[in-house]
């Protein structure tokens, strides 16, 4: 298993900044992708960004240019910094974590408890 403890959501004004930190400990992989999900009232959950052990980035067109996703892996950590925020990003902020063995096929899908963005206008 794999337990993730996510921090620093919170209430901002439009146009403000907010980073989210997620901690990841347990089961080790060979390799792994860390990442940031969220899901509005109504909507379904999305991707929002994420990283692989390597660096390598992938980030929801509706984010690009304001928010950016970066992680120590000494720490397991992986970090979401948020600027320009707007009302429409406002939505339960969830981490995500993806591992794979060597030689293997399956993924093993992890998630944190999510922790809530509020983006008042």
């Amino acid at each position: 298993q794999v337990q993730l403890v996510e921090s620093g959501g919170g209430l901002v004004q439009g146009g403000g900044s907010l980073r989210l930190s997620c901690a990841a400990s347990g089961r080790s992989f060979s390799r792994n992708t860390m990442g940031w999900y969220r899901q509005a009232p109504g909507k379904q959950r999305e991707l929002v960004a994420t990283i692989t052990g390597g660096g390598t980035t992938n980030y929801a067109d509706s984010v690009k240019g304001r928010f950016t996703i970066t992680r120590e892996n000494g720490k397991n950590t992986v970090y979401l910094q948020m600027n320009s925020l707007e009302p429409g990003d406002t939505a339960v902020y969830y981490c995500n974590f993806e591992g794979r063995n060597l030689f293997a096929s399956t993924v093993h899908t992890y998630w944190g408890q999510g922790t809530q963005v509020t983006v008042s206008s």
